[in-house]
């Protein structure tokens, strides 16, 4: 998986592209292809910003996040990204009923 992170107002060290990995490397126990991750990483004059958009097999999936501190940011970021794939892989499942309820035939209880 090739991993592209672009940096705005701050340089990208080794240590913050370690942290982005082992973070993404999270997502991969949800089983799916990873097309084309693309963080982008910012720095405001109070607070940095993070934004990720990350293209699957069942659909993109964007986020953003801001913290005063970069690794909170990307930690933030990277929750946001996992709830979106859990819904997103989940989302043939979420059905409440399996049968309609007119379907549904009602016994008279006995005393």
């Amino acid at each position: 998986m090739i991993l592209n992170i672009t940096s705005k107002q701050m340089e990208i060290t080794a240590a913050i592209r370690q942290h982005v990995e082992d973070r993404l490397a999270k997502l991969e126990k949800w089983q799916t292809q990873l097309i084309n991750p693309h963080i982008v990483l910012s720095k405001e004059p109070k607070e940095f910003v993070a934004d990720a958009s990350i293209n699957t097999p069942n659909g993109q999936l964007v986020a953003s996040a801001k913290h005063e501190d970069m690794y909170i940011a990307i930690n933030e970021l990277l929750a946001k990204l996992e709830r979106q794939l859990n819904k997103v892989q989940h989302k043939g499942e979420a059905r409440r009923a399996y049968t309609s309820v007119k379907d549904i035939s009602v016994t008279p209880m006995q005393e």
